[in-house]
């Protein structure tokens, strides 16, 4: 599902945050892409579009945006941070060992129903590693 930049400001307002032209831009691009950007990577394409840009300015949207509990930092490989859309459904990730590239996983929808009596899930993080589709295509 593609979100407008009404529905993502409308977002954005219900979370408590300001919907700035930069914040739009990083959760548009986090919510939409579905790329698992790193904040570096956030800041090359947001830049593009908007040359003025500051790297403190991504840093910060994505801060205010994390604590806003509309994006999850996902922290897949020593020292760099991966950001994900919060508002879907829960799912795993899959992280090439090739290309880096990182995909979402679908998990069955009783996994967060399967905790034993006294405990309360949160958050599932649930990874996966391998080749992916591309990458074994062109091994072959």
């Amino acid at each position: 599902m593609k979100y407008s930049d009404r529905q993502l400001a409308e977002m954005l307002t219900g979370a408590g945050v300001r919907p700035s032209l930069h914040r739009l831009a990083v959760l548009s691009t986090i919510a939409n892409d579905r790329c698992h950007p790193s904040a570096d990577d956030l800041y090359r394409r947001i830049s593009e579009q908007y040359p003025g840009v500051s790297r403190t300015t991504v840093y910060n949207s994505l801060h205010a945006l994390v604590d806003a509990g509309l994006v999850k930092e996902l922290k897949l490989e020593r020292g760099v941070s991966h950001f994900d859309f919060l508002l879907q459904p829960p799912h795993g990730h899959f992280i090439c060992s090739h290309c880096g590239r990182i995909f979402d996983m679908g998990l069955p929808p009783e996994l967060a129903d399967s905790a034993d009596p006294g405990f309360r899930i949160d958050a599932i993080d649930l990874n996966f590693k391998g080749i992916c589709p591309d990458c074994l295509a062109k091994q072959q």
